[in-house]
């Protein structure tokens, strides 16, 4: 098997791995709700990422402690608002219209009229998700906001994804970023969940959520990261709005009406146009 087939699969696996662990989560909700269920997901996603790349090693200066701080509020409030949205919306949609994010930031970088054309694709496919049309399937639209505004935390965590890791290694940059949300979101969890986030029972499925959504496809990614051409690794991670509908029909039983597909094909088209016609550009790094 070829380095650049290994890479795709590892790929498609850590996207697999990820869709997963949201559908698992989903069904943390009746016990300790969605920001409990954060609170588990970060916590010991920090404890595994810290364990792993033991951040206290590397000395960082006051302005990278700055910068890594902002960066863990943003990775909070990514998994928070998702989260709280999936409560209300099918995994697949939520998924695409957080999708929303990576294209602004690609949009706003690029600013040519092909980039433009994609974001209106976008929009269109996040309007026909809204039961605006009389085909259209009910669904919530404040768990579509919550997807909005998760969509808008991912956009920032890219931006100061790589301001972090300019000066910090990667590995260190995710563990304390982790760290950060988890601290940020754990008050909440505490007032929501209180007691029951300890419960034995839910510990095994939170510690599954952090590995299955965490560690394991972080891994995953950074060999494909290594291996593959940033424009490949930006097309196969468009796929995931639909691997998103599609385990969640398998494990949540979702259904989603043909208008809703549609959209979702509306959303992954864009992702796909956007990186395929990006300009070529450096290697992508390791906070990618």
């Amino acid at each position: 098997m070829s380095r650049k087939l290994l890479a795709v699969l590892a790929v498609l696996v850590a996207m697999v791995s990820f869709q997963t662990g949201a559908s698992l989560a989903k069904q943390l909700f009746p016990l300790v709700g969605p920001v409990g269920t954060t609170t588990l997901r970060l916590g010991f996603a920090a404890l595994i990422l810290c364990a792993i790349w033991r951040p206290w090693r590397q000395k960082l200066t006051r302005a990278e402690l700055r910068t890594l701080a902002i960066y863990g509020m943003a990775i909070g409030g990514m998994n928070l608002c998702f989260y709280i949205a999936l409560r209300t919306v099918p995994l697949g949609i939520g998924v695409a219209v957080e999708f929303t994010g990576p294209l602004a930031v690609a949009v706003i970088a690029s600013r040519r009229a092909i980039d433009f054309a994609w974001a209106a694709l976008a929009a269109v496919g996040i309007i026909l998700i809204l039961p605006i049309f009389r085909t259209s399937a009910p669904v919530d639209l404040h768990g579509i906001l919550w997807a909005l505004l998760a969509g808008a935390c991912w956009g920032a965590y890219i931006l100061l994804g790589q301001r972090a890791g300019a000066s910090v290694h990667g590995g260190t940059a995710t563990a304390l970023g982790m760290a950060t949300g988890a601290l940020c979101v754990l008050p909440f969890g505490v007032a929501f969940a209180g007691k029951q986030l300890l419960n034995p029972a839910i510990l095994p499925i939170g510690i599954a959520v952090a590995i299955l959504s965490g560690a394991f496809p972080y891994s995953l990614e950074m060999i494909g990261l290594k291996r593959l051409p940033a424009h490949t690794f930006g097309v196969l991670m468009s796929v995931e709005p639909a691997l998103g509908a599609v385990i969640g029909r398998i494990l949540l039983h979702e259904k989603l009406a043909l208008l809703q597909i549609i959209a979702i094909g509306c959303v992954i088209a864009a992702s796909v146009g956007s990186t395929l016609s990006s300009r070529p550009a450096a290697p992508v790094s390791d906070v990618a």
